[in-house]
């Protein structure tokens, strides 16, 4: 499970160094990809598998699921983590995600979001208010 945040800075090589209490985790390779909000989603390998095996299973003639997954599977980049615990961001992802040198990784459960470090903060900004003020159940029984 990926919780936290984290302030690594990308180099000049578009490279980023994991947080270390996650490189075990990762270090069998992971997929990053684009997600919602102009972030990237990184993704373990095995979790990326299941995500596609759910995929697969989804009715290829509804427009909604062929646009994602195109675009899902498209953008994204199998990784493998080098000995020092860094990975390398795709130059196309990087422009997606805005991302220049100032970055945020958040766990995000199952995966690990990247963010601009200005884009998360406005993002949180927004978004801790509105969390703060929910009056209903978001997942009912849960919480």
């Amino acid at each position: 499970m990926f919780l936290g945040t984290h302030s690594p800075r990308l180099d000049e090589k578009g490279r980023m160094f994991l947080p270390a209490k996650y490189r075990d985790e990762l270090a069998g390779g992971l997929v990053v990809t684009k997600g919602q909000e102009r972030c990237l989603y990184v993704f373990p390998i095995r979790e990326f598998e299941r995500i596609t095996q759910v995929l697969r299973a989804a009715p290829v003639t509804a427009k909604a699921v062929r646009d994602y997954s195109r675009v899902f599977f498209a953008s994204a980049s199998n990784e493998l983590p080098d000995r020092q615990g860094r990975v390398t961001i795709p130059a196309n992802l990087r422009a997606y995600a805005g991302l220049n040198r100032d970055c945020v990784v958040i766990g995000a459960n199952t995966r690990l979001e990247i963010w601009d470090a200005q884009t998360w903060a406005d993002y949180e900004a927004e978004q801790e208010q509105v969390f703060a003020e929910l009056a209903e159940e978001v997942l009912p029984g849960v919480l």
